[in-house]
């Protein structure tokens, strides 16, 4: 497990601003903002405590010229300073999203005057706790990039977001100031066994026929099983089902488990039961590589 707190940042805020990740199994990511305003102490008292009145904080709050470092939460948990694609929740993509607003303005990047020490390194040893490569990996609001990579985004890099920080940095100087030690290839991917093979389509009708068989049928819910084992496979890589309930027979169990995928997709009540709905499970399908048909 890497660094959760970082030793030295003053603590903003109650320490809990967001949730668990919707994708852990996917590389880990920093994402940098500027905050469009000044520097200096002032400031970082006045926008820490705007950030937090709007419910939009990052996880860290920096002073270039300075080297103050401020934390408003855990970093293996969820931001809020990023705007979802669609019903992609960009603050909970990868293994961590680690989110870091510097006290600067995107037409003056701040790698050109910045006062980098011991609080910029501790920021930069704990991306890379977390096996966050040093990679400037963002490019063109990229769901390909955004997904697939890991390393270090601009804010102007994220899908589902409109701003242009933070500015042209100059990602060299952003990794030298940070020391020796630094990972420089991507983390490396769960092996093979751990990654479901999934069927390339998979029927919603039949997934829920299997849903709705009688466990004691077998023969029937036989029928279904090569359509549910995909969703069930789905499901234990979300960490919502025991891998060794993936059996393709959709018991109560998967119902729950689906429940929760259904919740985790924002429904409530009689609308998270755990039977498959079209847009969750062509989601579901989408992140593990099945496509949905009628």
């Amino acid at each position: 497990m890497g660094t959760v707190w970082i030793p030295g940042a003053v603590r903003l805020g109650g320490g809990a601003i967001g949730g668990p990740m919707d994708s852990p199994e996917l590389p880990p990511r920093v994402v940098w903002h500027t905050t469009e305003s000044g520097a200096g102490n002032a400031a970082f008292d006045a926008v820490g405590a705007y950030l937090i009145r709007q419910g939009s904080e990052p996880h860290l709050l920096y002073d270039p010229t300075t080297d103050r470092l401020g934390q408003f939460g855990p970093l293996d948990r969820s931001a809020r300073a990023l705007r979802n694609d669609g019903d992609t929740r960009t603050n909970r993509t990868g293994r961590v999203c680690v989110q870091i607003e510097v006290l600067a303005r995107a037409a003056t990047p701040f790698t050109g005057y910045w006062k980098p020490g011991p609080n910029f390194r501790a920021i930069m040893a704990a991306a890379r706790s977390w096996g966050v490569p040093d990679v400037w990996a963002g490019r063109e609001r990229s769901r390909t990039d955004w997904r697939g990579k890991g390393g270090h985004f601009g804010h102007v890099h994220v899908p589902g977001n409109d701003h242009w920080d933070p500015g042209k940095i100059d990602p060299a100087r952003l990794f030298a100031a940070a020391g020796g030690g630094g990972v420089t290839a991507p983390a490396p991917a769960p092996a093979p066994s751990s990654r479901p093979r999934l069927r390339s389509v998979v029927s919603l009708a039949r997934v829920l026929a299997a849903a709705r068989t009688d466990p004691a049928a077998a023969q029937g819910a036989a029928v279904h099983r090569a359509d549910a084992l995909p969703v069930e496979k789905a499901l234990a890589a979300e960490g919502l089902l025991r891998a060794e309930w993936a059996d393709g027979s959709f018991g109560t169990r998967t119902l729950a488990a689906y429940a929760a995928w259904q919740r985790r997709c924002g429904y409530t009540g009689a609308d998270a039961d755990g039977m498959p709905g079209r847009t969750t499970l062509e989601r579901l399908g989408k992140a593990h590589g099945f496509q949905v048909t009628a």
